[in-house]
């Protein structure tokens, strides 16, 4: 059961609020009681953070009635409705509006126990999916997600508000893992389509019957995708997996379209090799239609400083996650990190930072090692990219303060004495590496 759920329990009787509410709360429930519907509804509204249980016959506002009044602010609230001996009539037609299930007096208070649960659980999922659509719906919380200040992210995210406006065709190249199906979500977010259709297709994912099924035709009891998405965008991961036929129908969709696009369609292609050319692999008139405009993902070795910003969230969010202390980073270890060409990009730094903080959270290990380690996913070479001294000490300087602000939660004083720093000078560090108090309070 989700710790945050709760269940609101509303009944005029005074002994039956208590005796339901004392049963669910030795199950483990968080409960409030209201004596009356009209009371119940000041508190509860659209995302209430729980389920309802509410009797049907109670003077003033009906259960009823009270039911309907929920169902019209959120119809995906579970309500469990409570029926006298021989309302069950009453009790189906309650169902019929949109009541999660119903009870008789007297219930059994397994029943009530187990339903409950499963009712915070359907709960619990709707409002985690809600979250999750408003978040892919949100520029700019994802522009957030696009970390970095080197050069080639601070164009980045200029590219997609730009052609996030622009509501053409857009063609996303890049290496494996370095967030391609973000920056699409991105891209949809920030322009004219945000809460439209997004759907996303792998065609990778399938053979070439599935595809035509899945793009064209309509499968499951589904529309086409290229219908699905009308008005919306249309991802294409992989777009180079995508067979020859299809890539001839795909064209002619987007040209039966014309110049204003009903579904604004973004094809990533995903290159295997840091030399190879996306031109070469898909068919070129297709080509040309979908990369008028083009975003080309910047490797994670070109990021410079932004491994070590990187790596430091990632630790963050999983020592959080694990319920223990990120692992500090040696300056050694920080070297390593940035000299490491990372062929798996992000995806295999967030790898190497969970690893890192569970064998830290065992007391044993190191980066280093993990960074040499033959059991590593995808092995960490070092580049020959060269880069100043000047960027390593700056970089792991700003890891440094970060690091130490996030331990003392803002406090500058704290900051101060453990790296021994004046404030003038910390004020200035902190002004040059873009590191702000209010982040850490």
């Amino acid at each position: 059961m989700p710790e945050s759920m709760k269940i609101a329990i509303v009944d005029d009787e005074q002994d039956m609020r208590q005796s339901i509410s004392q049963w669910l709360a030795l199950s483990g429930f968080e409960t409030e009681t209201y004596p009356s519907a009209e009371e119940a509804l000041k508190s509860i509204g659209q995302g209430y953070p729980g389920i309802v249980v509410s009797d049907i016959k109670m003077p003033g506002m009906d259960g009823m009635s009270f039911l309907k009044r929920l169902m019209s602010m959120d119809s995906a609230l579970p309500v469990i409705m409570i029926t006298g001996h021989g309302d069950v009539p009453v009790a189906v037609e309650a169902m019929r509006i949109g009541a999660y299930d119903f009870m008789e007096k007297p219930f059994n208070p397994d029943r009530m126990t187990d339903l409950a649960r499963r009712a915070t659980q359907t709960r619990r999922l709707t409002l985690d999916n809600r979250a999750l659509r408003k978040e892919l719906s949100d520029g700019t919380v994802l522009m957030r997600k696009l970390i970095g200040s080197s050069p080639v992210m601070e164009r980045l995210r200029e590219d997609i508000l730009d052609l996030g406006q622009a509501d053409g065709h857009v063609f996303i190249e890049g290496e494996t893992g370095t967030g391609k199906t973000l920056v699409a979500h991105a891209l949809h977010a920030v322009g004219p389509r945000a809460g439209r259709s997004f759907v996303v297709l792998s065609c990778a994912a399938y053979d070439e019957d599935r595809l035509v099924e899945l793009l064209f035709k309509g499968a499951d009891d589904r529309l086409p995708l290229v219908e699905e998405a009308r008005g919306g965008t249309l991802v294409l991961e992989d777009i180079e997996a995508l067979p020859q036929a299809l890539q001839a129908r795909l064209l002619t969709f987007i040209n039966d379209q014309g110049a204003a696009a009903e579904t604004r369609i973004i094809a990533i292609c995903n290159l295997q090799e840091a030399d190879t050319n996306s031109e070469d692999m898909i068919r070129p008139d297709l080509f040309y239609r979908l990369a008028a405009m083009r975003i080309t993902m910047p490797p994670l070795r070109q990021r410079g400083e932004d491994v070590l910003t990187l790596f430091n969230r990632f630790t963050q969010q999983f020592a959080e996650e694990y319920g223990c202390d990120a692992p500090e980073v040696t300056a050694q270890e920080a070297a390593q990190l940035l000299q490491s060409a990372w062929p798996g990009n992000v995806r295999q730094l967030i790898n190497i930072a969970e690893r890192a903080v569970l064998q830290s959270r065992r007391g044993s290990g190191s980066i280093s090692s993990l960074l040499m380690s033959d059991t590593t996913e995808i092995q960490p070479t070092i580049t020959t990219e060269g880069k100043p001294l000047k960027e390593y000490v700056e970089a792991f300087e700003r890891m440094l303060i970060d690091n130490t602000m996030r331990r003392h939660k803002g406090s500058i004083a704290g900051v101060m004495e453990e790296l021994c720093l004046p404030r003038r000078t910390l004020n200035e560090k902190m002004a040059k590496y873009s590191l702000s108090r209010s982040d850490y309070l």
